[in-house]
This record gives C-alpha cells, sequence and structure tokens, in this order.
C-alpha cells in the first residue's frame, strides 16, 4: 500500500510539474497562490501556528517555482565570481533556507486577504515577463508584489520578488557584500547559516 501511495505521489508530481511548464507566468502565480491559500484556509494546525507544517506547504508547493541559483548569484552579486564552486553551493543552499523561512512566516500571518493580479504584457518572443499582484486587505492600503520570472526549459521560474517597490535580491546585496568584505565568502555563508539555525 506504501509504495502505491508513494508511486501516486511521483506521478502526481510529475504531471504537476508538466502541467507547470506550459503555464504563463500569470496563470503560474495565480494557480500556485490559490492552491496554498486554499490548503492554508483548510488546515487548523497551520492556522494555530504550527511553523513546521507551513515549511513543508511552502517546500512542496512553491518552491519548485523559484530559481534560487540566479537569486542567490543576484543577491551576492560582484562578489559571485570570487566564489568556489564549493560555496557558491553552500550559498544557494542557505539563502534557500533563509527564503523559505522569510515566506513561511509571511504566509503564516494570512487572514482572509485577497490578491489582486494586474494584467500581464507578454510579447510571444519574451523571456522574461514581470507579473504584478497586490495583497489587498479590509481598512489597509493594497501592499503590491511583483514576481520577476524567466522562461526556462522547466517553465517560468520567479528569481525575485519586489514589496512595495522594494527588491528582495537589491535588499540582500548591500548587507551580503558587506559581510563578505569582512569575513569573506565563508563569513557570508557562516552567516546565513548561523541566522537560519537561530530561527528553526
Amino acid at each position: 500500500m506504501k509504495t502505491k501511495n508513494l508511486i501516486a505521489t511521483l506521478l502526481l508530481s510529475i504531471a504537476s510539474a508538466a502541467v507547470a511548464a506550459d503555464m504563463a507566468p500569470d496563470a503560474l502565480v495565480k494557480s500556485t497562490a490559490d492552491e496554498v491559500l486554499n490548503i492554508l484556509k483548510q488546515d487548523k494546525d497551520m492556522q494555530s501556528g504550527d511553523s513546521s507544517k507551513v515549511v513543508e506547504l511552502v517546500s512542496a508547493k512553491v518552491l519548485p517555482h523559484f530559481d534560487f541559483a540566479r537569486m542567490t548569484r543576484l543577491a551576492v552579486g560582484k562578489n559571485w565570481n570570487q566564489a568556489s564552486d564549493a560555496q557558491k553551493q553552500s550559498l544557494i543552499k542557505e539563502f534557500r533556507t533563509l527564503l523559505v523561512r522569510t515566506y513561511s512566516v509571511s504566509l503564516s500571518q494570512y487572514r482572509n486577504q485577497t490578491i489582486d493580479y494586474k494584467p500581464l504584457r507578454l510579447a510571444p518572443e519574451d523571456k522574461e515577463a514581470t507579473v504584478r499582484t497586490a495583497v489587498v486587505q479590509s481598512g489597509s492600503q493594497a501592499i503590491p508584489i511583483d514576481y520577476r520570472m524567466e522562461q526556462t526549459p522547466e517553465g517560468w521560474k520567479v528569481f525575485d520578488i519586489s514589496v512595495d517597490g522594494v527588491s528582495l535580491v537589491t535588499n540582500y546585496r548591500s548587507s551580503f557584500n558587506s559581510t563578505i568584505e569582512q569575513s569573506g565568502v565563508d563569513g557570508l555563508v557562516k552567516t546565513l547559516a548561523d541566522k537560519n539555525q537561530s530561527s528553526r
């Protein structure tokens, strides 16, 4: 029975990946957000603050649509080329963990907000696109959230997020560069690893 369940899960994952590969960037963002929020609304543990389940949800449903290698490269900026291959892999791993936890914390604070999706301008030859959305909550000003995406062989992937006009990768770049200047690439890896460890 367990084997059958495993096979069914694998087939579902492959089918979902195939569907995602064919989706337009705005449709992919909307589909992913709708699925995640529907699960969140129905799961009492997540609503009660079970952070581990929120992290699992983000890992399963959101992460496959992010290009963490490019995000990390952009966040590290000019210092990326001085890192060894091993250091680059460590940076990607730790930055990925940091973003997962940041995204999970934001998601755990969801309380029936709605998402407004702006019309997408996309030419057939475009390999990059910006999907513009806004999180709307009664009694508060809408928060613009834009997803910068690139077309890859596996479908559209997010490589930057701007919240209220502030780019996530640009926001991290100054602190990353400052840490590298003071203690090198290994120092940045350690800083990220320590931060991830303390947030568990």
